[in-house]
């Protein structure tokens, strides 16, 4: 493969592969580690997340216009959903730093096995995970909530359980595309499983064009939707010829058991800092709506809107684990580490303005959510709203520092500290505190403030963590033999 010298601010050399190269589509040579390389590899990923966004999105605010308990009931049950299943995407989509890290130091047919341990593990993750079908209305009724949003749940659970093998395999096959940086491949493949989520779930909720009215099971019949036009497309593109011989994408599908096992190694570590974030929230929401139906729905509309904001962050974060992977495969540490500070400046940058939003234009924010079937339950949710975004906003700019240093650590394979330290901080800064507040009946307000806090103190973590420097001597490849 083809390569080009890039020269950085210190004159020194820099080897980077011409096709992720962002000099390879300018003229003007962008600064190793500086914005412009940054956000040229990062565009497509936070525009790939903006349509995760919008997808998340609609979905809420269609469901609030259908029913209001449907928008309330919805959230609980991708918080289930996702306490098992972002353990297994982070673990299938951890291909991606193999293939960063392969592509850095030059090994381009290691690149392909890696991919296929990947699509190995999301198939069978993915048919494992159909056992949530039938256990739904066991995980619902721990909850506690009221029967009427139990029995929504329940729906939403069961359609979105088979979602989980496309969206595994997809997560997998994005690896190959974005380890690479050829992110708009990536874009192309969440915007077309987005384009089919939103009008399916436009007719499907509804009942319009002939189809019967579903409500909340129509859109997770979306969703499954959705997930397998994206998981056929990324299939289709990884077989391509023109990638069979430069990375070995039709011949490296066999099973390597230590290819697979190191992947399990570093994968289920990061997956597992993604499945204890989810079930300290999914505690916290749980508990939350314990004080009633309006504090379930008030809560359930913040964590929406801050999601919307969050999600085109990942993309940002994405971009930094890839660089810093691929740096650590070419032995530029010093090039990772300027990667993640141009990450970190571009994200808090980013929150800085959402976290504005929340706190001057709430009431904008909360009437997109308002329909007309329930206004006086809608009213007792958005009066709690105003409150709970001012702790979204604080927590917001911590998230910055959260995002871009666990996603840098994550790309040179610093995956255990990431999982411990999310699993170690959130029980006595959030879980234990929001139990025994609600216990006693005590206010929606305090319940924020300690997740506020346990975000903040992660935030000095994991600070501490990337300064260190602990991370630089990390790789998840092995060592390359004499022959290469």
């Amino acid at each position: 493969m083809s390569h080009r010298r890039i020269m950085d601010e210190d004159a020194a050399d820099v080897l980077i592969p011409a096709e992720f190269s962002p000099a390879a589509r300018t003229s003007a040579r962008p600064v190793p580690g500086g914005s412009r390389e940054l956000l040229t590899l990062a565009l497509p990923l936070v525009v790939s997340q903006s349509f995760m966004t919008v997808q998340v999105f609609v979905d809420a605010v269609l469901l609030a216009w259908h029913d209001p308990r449907e928008m309330a009931a919805s959230f609980p049950a991708v918080m289930w959903f996702w306490l098992p299943f972002g353990l297994l995407q982070v673990a299938a989509g951890y291909v991606s730093t193999f293939v960063a890290q392969y592509t850095g130091a030059g090994r381009l047919q290691r690149v392909g096995p890696a991919v296929w341990q990947g699509i190995h593990f999301a198939i069978i993750a993915g048919l494992l995970f159909l056992v949530i079908v039938p256990a739904a209305p066991y995980l619902i009724a721990l909850g506690g909530h009221t029967p009427a949003l139990q029995v929504l749940e329940v729906a939403y659970l069961r359609c979105l359980g088979f979602a989980a093998l496309p969206m595994l395999v997809m997560a997998a096959v994005n690896g190959f595309f974005s380890g690479r940086g050829q992110t708009w491949t990536v874009l192309a493949i969440e915007a077309a499983g987005t384009a089919v989520n939103v009008a399916l779930a436009l007719v499907l909720i509804f009942g319009r064009a002939g189809a019967p009215e579903l409500g909340i099971v129509g859109a997770g019949w979306a969703t499954v939707a959705g997930s397998v036009v994206s998981a056929l497309l990324a299939v289709g593109l990884l077989l391509r010829p023109k990638y069979a011989a430069e990375f070995n994408t039709l011949r490296g599908w066999r099973p390597e058991r230590e290819l697979f096992v190191r992947l399990l190694k570093f994968g289920v570590p990061a997956g597992s800092q993604v499945f204890f974030d989810v079930l300290v929230f999914n505690l916290f929401v749980q508990f939350v709506g314990r004080l009633g139906e309006a504090q379930a729905g008030a809560t359930a509309l913040t964590v929406r809107l801050n999601m919307v904001a969050f999600m085109p962050m990942l993309g940002m974060a994405q971009a930094v684990a890839i660089l810093v992977g691929q740096r650590l495969g070419g032995d530029r540490p010093d090039l990772a580490e300027r990667s993640a500070y141009t990450g970190l400046r571009w994200v808090f940058g980013y929150m800085s303005l959402v976290a504005a939003c929340y706190v001057l234009i709430p009431g904008v924010l909360v009437s997109v959510f308002e329909g007309d079937r329930d206004p006086a339950g809608f009213a007792a949710v958005a009066a709690m709203v105003p409150s709970l975004l001012a702790c979204a906003a604080l927590y917001s700019l911590a998230d910055s520092v959260n995002v871009t240093f666990s996603f840098a650590l994550r790309g040179a394979g610093d995956t255990r500290f990431v999982s411990l330290l999310t699993f170690a901080l959130a029980w006595p800064t959030m879980v234990v505190p929001t139990y025994l507040l609600v216990r006693v009946g005590g206010s929606i307000t305090w319940a924020w403030g300690f997740a506020t806090f346990y975000i903040l103190a992660m935030a000095v973590c994991f600070g501490w963590r990337f300064r260190s420097g602990k991370w630089k001597s990390m790789r998840v490849i092995e060592a390359a033999p004499r022959s290469e």
